[in-house]
């Protein structure tokens, strides 16, 4: 099965060195405290940042969304934006990558004295992990395209779990996924609490419809960076796009289907349920907005080089 994070093997990254709290560790000896809060609670945030031709793309509006997600529950990252921008760059340095690269930051409330929910019983600062994988992904995907399942799983409102956070705390969308692993998809098409889709449980979710492309509203997934850059892209291209409520229903009588996602960029979707979308293969919106990805992606590059 494609799947829209599948990249082509690549044996350099058993010996990559790992950021821990200011020190470069190798892959093996990367560990962190069975106390952390992270692996306690999932109380912890993150960024998934792609290296493209020596420039971290889309750097500053990660760094706002991680930043200002910390603010949202009250965790001190302990590190200012120009730090943190150090840090990554070390870690890259150390691993000698200058472009097909992922990058993963993580941070937590840090080590708790003991285990429980309360972020009193922290002891110290945040644990801070920056993790660089040498990571290209599969043009198969791409060119394939996935598959979906929807999913019994919710996304909660946001005075639940705001979906908008990039957190730690997944587990929803883990039992999403291995329901439509189950059914033999790639990803888990999820619905909101009114049966409006609202998001795929790693990416977010566009369709194509009498040449309008159109996603949810934003308030029961994750404000994805990229799926910003591609509602901007759309609009560029002289398309309409919206964001908006719409049934599963809507969904499988869709022109076209696609997903977004840092790593992957624009993922075309060719089949939800047991229903083809744009009789199975990708279709020419679609095409026309993953070659303007691609093109604003090496742009950035280009520009920084």
């Amino acid at each position: 099965m494609a799947k829209t994070h599948q990249a082509l093997p690549d044996p350099r990254n058993a010996d990559v060195l790992i950021w821990i709290n200011g020190v470069l560790v190798p892959r093996a000896d990367a560990t962190i405290s069975v106390f952390d809060s992270g692996f306690l609670v999932g109380d912890g945030i993150w960024e998934g940042i792609r290296l493209h031709d020596g420039t971290l793309i889309h750097l500053d509006r990660h760094l706002d969304r991680m930043y200002s997600g910390a603010e949202q529950v009250g965790l001190q990252i302990g590190l200012t934006r120009e730090q943190l921008c150090d840090a990554i760059a070390a870690t890259l340095e150390a691993n000698a990558m200058t472009t097909g690269a992922h990058v993963r930051v993580m941070v937590t409330r840090g080590i708790k004295k003991t285990p429980a929910q309360h972020p009193g019983l922290v002891v110290g600062g945040p644990t801070i992990v920056i993790i660089a994988e040498h990571k290209t992904a599969d043009p198969n995907v791409t060119d394939t395209g996935i598959t979906l399942a929807t999913s019994s799983v919710r996304r909660p409102p946001p005075n639940t779990l705001d979906q908008r956070l990039n957190c730690h705390s997944k587990l929803h969308e883990v039992a999403a996924l291995v329901e439509a692993t189950a059914a033999g998809a790639d990803e888990a098409l999820m619905l909101d609490i009114h049966d409006n889709v609202a998001t795929c449980n790693a990416t977010n979710f566009f369709i194509v419809t009498g040449g309008e492309v159109w996603t949810s509203t934003g308030l029961h997934c994750l404000n994805g960076i990229t799926r910003g850059v591609v509602i901007e892209l759309a609009s560029d291209l002289g398309l309409v796009a919206r964001q908006l409520d719409f049934l599963v229903d809507a969904a499988l009588a869709a022109d076209e289907a696609f997903v977004t996602g840092t790593f992957g960029g624009v993922t075309p979707v060719v089949r939800i349920d047991d229903a083809p979308i744009g009789g199975g293969s990708p279709g020419p919106v679609t095409v026309r907005l993953i070659d303007a990805y691609r093109t604003h992606i090496d742009a950035l590059g280009a520009s920084h080089g």
